[in-house]
């Protein structure tokens, strides 16, 4: 097996945090020398140093998707954190709707993994609007830096098992059998998601309008605070005034660092 120094470690750690935010820390060591040595062995490299070199020389970008699709841990399901939904559901969508003179709705899924959340976001949308929904423009934007999980996410095919907690409604109105064991959700809601390969440390995000409602869960937990810090910024001009920002339960914001206001736990609200 080819075992990595911590000199590579290293090199290797700051040339990720560097250009995606996530923020290796040095017990990881054995954990990314474990998922990258596939990748070593496949290319015949023989030590994490020539691995390194071929990634800032690769000009196609191919290594380091690859990287990126290895180092992360896209865990998730459908209604993860229960509660936040039932809140976009019972405050933030009356709360838009009341809004004069307003029919979009513009929602981000910064790191949206395998399209669980922003597909129940567009299920919920769907349930709550009902017929009034071909008036709105509720496009929900989900983005991710792995091209791995959004090509999963665009498939829209889930297992039997992994919807089954889901009310028997959604089942029967917004899936459809794909296989014995696996279910395709319908156009209707496929369609009324926008997925996106997207880089949360981009300098400038290239969004010409502000969104009212911005999830970004259990995506931080992988930054150290300053970058975090930066990133709930640049959320935060980007949020429209009363828009919200959802973060994971396992996070939290500095009140006296952020301009958002703490609603409940992991809901933070721009006024």
């Amino acid at each position: 097996m080819v075992t990595i120094t911590k000199k590579e470690f290293k090199k290797l750690s700051d040339y990720i945090k560097t250009n995606y935010g996530i923020h290796l820390k040095e017990e990881k060591q054995t954990l990314i020398e474990g998922r990258l040595h596939n990748v070593l062995i496949q290319n015949n490299f023989n030590s994490f140093s020539e691995y390194y070199n071929y990634i800032i020389s690769d000009k196609t970008g191919n290594s380091v998707v690859t990287l990126i699709n290895k180092i992360t841990t896209n865990h998730t399901f459908f209604m993860r954190e229960a509660d936040h939904f039932y809140y976009f559901r019972d405050k933030v969508l009356p709360y838009i709707k009341n809004m004069k003179n307003m029919k979009d709705l513009r929602i981000w899924s910064a790191g949206c993994s395998t399209g669980e959340e922003p597909y129940t976001l567009a299920m919920i949308i769907d349930e709550f609007f009902g017929k009034e929904k071909i008036y709105w423009d509720a496009k929900v934007l989900a983005t991710d830096i792995s091209s791995k999980v959004l090509d999963t996410a665009v498939r829209g095919i889930y297992s039997n098992e992994e919807i089954a907690a889901l009310p028997s409604t959604w089942k029967l109105n917004y899936f459809k059998k794909y296989d014995d064991e696996n279910s395709v959700l319908v156009d209707k809601i496929r369609n009324e998601i926008i997925y996106r390969k997207f880089n949360l440390m981009d300098e400038v995000f290239p969004f010409k309008r502000k969104f009212h409602v911005i999830f970004c869960r259990n995506v931080m937990i992988y930054f150290d605070a300053k970058t975090k810090t930066e990133l709930v910024n640049k959320f935060y001009d980007i949020t429209e005034s009363g828009g919200y920002l959802f973060i994971g339960h396992s996070e939290s914001l500095n009140r006296e660092e952020t301009r958002y206001k703490y609603i409940m736990p992991a809901v933070y609200r721009k006024e």
